[in-house]
């Protein structure tokens, strides 16, 4: 019978440092480290996200997942890294124009960022879709050949939109094989607008979230009332947009 237990010290910890992956978005602010400095502990901020993670962005519609997700990718492309990003949602002509104009926006140079981004197009292939065994072959012949580090997936509930039952066990899949071949990930998840942001389905609903190492939630709030003026200090009508971590 082959051995599928070990004795804890059998097993070798990773020897890489935990550090940031920069975003280019608030997120970089909001990620830390504990580090005792004598006898006392003190919080130093990554600047990203943690290396090697793998995070579910979430949030109901319009509340930004796609522009932040494409940023993250733009700025990782833009120093020099190789970013995989598997498109569910939006054909890729169309994400070729929004990281462009993302790109012209920030001051970035375009035609340094198009050389390190690899897109599968999974919107209008139905194979890739409907099989994740398919789709996961096309990620690790990608990052095998482009050499990436970095994998974007917008977004993971396309893959199974009409199979929820099937949710933790497609998610499961990605996060282990993204693992595997040590990508840094997020993993953008759909909420209908029915789910309140405090609920349990505001994190991917059907415990999705357990199965990452972390969970990043946007929302957005209407300043309809003299108490929420007074309190967020915004005129009436405004949008309140609000991120936060979760996990």
């Amino acid at each position: 019978m082959k051995k599928r237990y070990f004795e804890l010290r059998e097993i070798s910890p990773s020897s890489e440092d935990v550090f940031g992956i920069p975003t280019g978005t608030k997120l970089d602010e909001m990620f830390y480290r504990v580090e005792k400095i004598g006898n006392r502990f003190i919080k130093r901020p990554l600047g990203g996200i943690p290396y090697l993670s793998i995070l579910n962005l979430t949030g109901i519609p319009d509340t930004g997942k796609s522009v932040l997700v494409e940023q993250f990718a733009i700025t990782q492309a833009s120093r020099g890294y190789r970013v995989l990003f598997v498109t569910v949602e939006n054909p890729a002509e169309f994400l070729y124009s929004a990281l462009k104009q993302k790109c012209n926006a920030l001051n970035m140079d375009f035609s340094k960022v198009e050389g390190n981004i690899i897109v599968i197009d999974v919107s209008q292939d139905d194979e890739l879709r409907e099989n994740p065994a398919e789709l996961i072959d096309t990620m690790a012949y990608a990052i095998k050949e482009k050499k990436t580090s970095v994998c974007v997936i917008d977004s993971i509930t396309g893959l199974y939109e009409h199979k929820e039952v099937m949710a933790r066990l497609i998610v499961r899949r990605f996060f282990n094989f993204l693992k595997k071949f040590k990508q840094t990930g997020i993993l953008v998840s759909q909420k209908r607008s029915t789910q309140a942001g405090e609920s349990a389905e505001a994190a991917g609903g059907l415990a999705v979230a357990h199965i990452v190492d972390g969970t990043i939630i946007l929302d957005k709030k209407l300043i309809d009332n003299r108490w929420d003026m007074n309190l967020y200090k915004l005129p009436l009508g405004s949008v309140l947009r609000t991120i936060r971590i979760d996990g």
